[in-house]
C-alpha cells in the first residue's frame, strides 16, 4: 500500500488521538493533584513526582524524538535538557499547567512539520538516534506508544483521585493535532 496516501495519514490520525488523550488529561487535572508529591507514580530514583512530571516527561520525549537529532536541539524556555541526564534530574519546581499546555502545542506543531516532510524514503531511513536501532517511522510508533502509555497513566490518576477522566479519543484530524 502507498505510504503517502494510506499509512502516513493513518499514523497521523492515531498519533493525534494519543496527543489528544494527553491534552485532555492535562486540562482535566485538578489543582490539588497537579503537584501533589504524595500522589503516585514512583519515578526513577525519586519516591514520587506527581502528575505534572509525568506530563512533562511525556511532552519532552515527544519533542526530543521529533527534533532531537537536529544539531543544537533545545526545548523552548523555560524547559531545558535536564530530562536527558542519566542522574534523573528533576526541575527545581513543578511546571504549571499553562507551561505544559504551551509545550504540548509547540511539540504538536513540530510533529506536524515532521509529518509534512515524511516520505516513504525518510520513513524507512534509520532514525538517527544512537542506541535506537530502528527506522524513523518505527521511532514515530514508539513515540506514539510512549505518549499513550503516559496519557493512560495520567487518566488513571485522575480516575483514582477525581473520580473521572476524559473520554477516549478514537481518531484525530489528519494534522496529528
Amino acid at each position: 500500500m502507498d505510504f503517502e496516501n494510506f499509512w502516513k495519514p493513518m499514523i497521523m490520525r492515531q498519533f493525534g488521538a494519543a496527543i489528544g488523550m494527553l491534552e485532555g488529561a492535562l486540562h482535566a487535572c485538578p489543582p490539588a493533584l497537579w503537584a501533589d508529591p504524595s500522589a503516585p507514580p514512583h519515578w526513577k530514583s525519586h519516591d514520587t513526582v506527581g502528575f505534572w512530571y509525568v506530563a512533562y516527561h511525556t511532552i519532552f520525549l515527544l519533542d526530543y524524538y521529533t527534533n532531537g537529532v537536529q544539531p543544537g536541539f533545545a526545548p523552548p524556555p523555560p524547559f531545558n535538557l535536564d530530562e536527558l541526564d542519566p542522574a534523573g534530574l528533576l526541575p527545581d519546581q513543578p511546571y504549571t499547567k499553562a507551561e505544559l499546555l504551551f509545550y504540548l502545542q509547540y511539540t504538536r506543531r513540530s510533529l506536524a512539520a515532521y509529518f509534512d516532510g515524511l516520505t516513504a524514503e525518510t520513513a524507512a531511513a534509520p532514525c538517527g538516534f544512537p542506541g535506537r536501532n530502528m527506522s524513523s517511522v518505527e521511532l514515530l510508533l514508539h513515540s506514539m506508544r510512549h505518549v499513550q502509555h503516559h496519557a493512560a497513566q495520567l487518566n488513571l490518576m485522575l480516575r483514582q483521585s477525581a473520580g473521572s477522566a476524559p473520554s477516549w479519543i478514537f481518531t484525530a484530524a489528519v494534522d496529528a493535532g
